[in-house]
């Protein structure tokens, strides 16, 4: 009769926070011997990704079914890089915003620790250690992490121009950073490889943008010489606030451009298409707005969407800086009931 094992209860919180993984060294704190985990790897119940880290579920990330996969995936590979070269390692670079909670990242960002002794060590398993000059860092759980502004600092000159705005983004709406926070870290960038594609994206930061999808979108737009009137605007219709929407551009016959990004955010769940559609048709029925909606993958085409949004203003006859009055809240008027 084959051995049974029952994964101790201790490990459930290092689980949790570790994406699923184990080093070596905390699998022999919790009293999972050698013999233990090479039970479980033969038999396919966990996997060895590398040497000293262990994935106690097995199912292969792409193949994951869960909500929070992309997140997930991003705090796999940060820990998969942290416990590969153990608890002395800094977690620097993307691996640090990971912890910190950041959004943006692709999902292929770069991979880097350093190491609290500064000793050289060979990139193993595509994990750079790097030996940045001295950085402040935070203690999140029980591992070092750089500062998140230095952690921005170190990544964003090695992203793609879109995530890097997304980061730029997301630290803006949710970490607290406020515009001399921004400089700040505009000047901690301005020295680095890589960094004169930043500056004009430093001038596009805005607290509003509420997911990386409509980043890259807002993005698209500015390349394409479109950029919206406004964006998360409040559409009133009889004193009533009938829909907020992504982004707007005001027609010079004084209609509206409504763009949705679909999928993310707000518009997530089926549930929440669902509770759209009655107030899409609301907007299209006052006849006073033109509504596309676009899905995030719609943005890896060539031109992304700015380029179809380009075609329909153009259209239309719009020009850029025309429509200056664009705020928070536009009202409509009711349709004209039919007799």
């Amino acid at each position: 009769m084959p051995k049974t094992f029952t994964m101790p209860r201790a490990a459930e919180p290092l689980l949790r926070r570790q994406a699923g993984l184990l080093s070596t060294l905390q699998c022999e704190e919790l009293g999972i011997g050698r013999e233990v985990r090479r039970r479980m790897v033969k038999q396919l119940r966990w996997t060895s990704p590398a040497r000293s880290v262990y994935d106690t579920d097995p199912v292969p990330l792409g193949h994951r079914v869960r909500a929070d996969w992309f997140d997930h995936v991003a705090r796999w590979r940060t820990w998969f890089a942290l416990l590969l070269h153990g608890p002395d390692a800094i977690a620097t670079g993307g691996s640090a915003l990971v912890l910190h909670g950041v959004s943006g990242l692709p999902r292929d960002f770069p991979l880097e620790v350093a190491r609290q002794d500064r000793s050289p060590r060979r990139r193993r398993h595509g994990v750079a250690v790097v030996d940045y000059s001295p950085f402040p860092t935070v203690t999140i759980g029980d591992r070092k992490v750089a500062r998140i502004d230095h952690a921005a600092a170190q990544t964003i000159a090695k992203l793609p121009r879109q995530n890097a705005l997304a980061v730029l983004d997301d630290l803006a709406r949710w970490h607290g950073f406020s515009p001399i926070d921004l400089v700040a870290l505009h000047d901690l960038v301005r020295c680095r490889h890589g960094a004169a594609m930043l500056h004009e994206l430093f001038g596009l930061v805005v607290t509003r943008s509420e997911s990386p999808a409509e980043s890259f979108a807002r993005l698209s737009f500015h390349d394409n010489g479109v950029p919206p009137d406004d964006i998360q605007a409040l559409i009133v219709m009889d004193g009533k606030v009938v829909a907020r929407v992504d982004f707007i551009w005001r027609l010079p016959d004084g209609r509206w451009l409504v763009v949705e990004i679909d999928g993310v955010g707000p518009h997530s769940s089926p549930q929440a298409l669902v509770r759209d559609a009655p107030r899409q048709n609301q907007l299209l029925a006052s006849g006073q707005v033109i509504m596309l909606r676009f899905k995030p993958a719609d943005n890896d085409k060539p031109g992304g969407v700015g380029a179809e949004i380009a075609k329909v203003l153009a259209a239309h006859h719009w020009k850029p800086g025309q429509y200056t009055g664009a705020g928070t809240r536009i009202e409509l008027r009711s349709p004209a009931p039919t007799q």
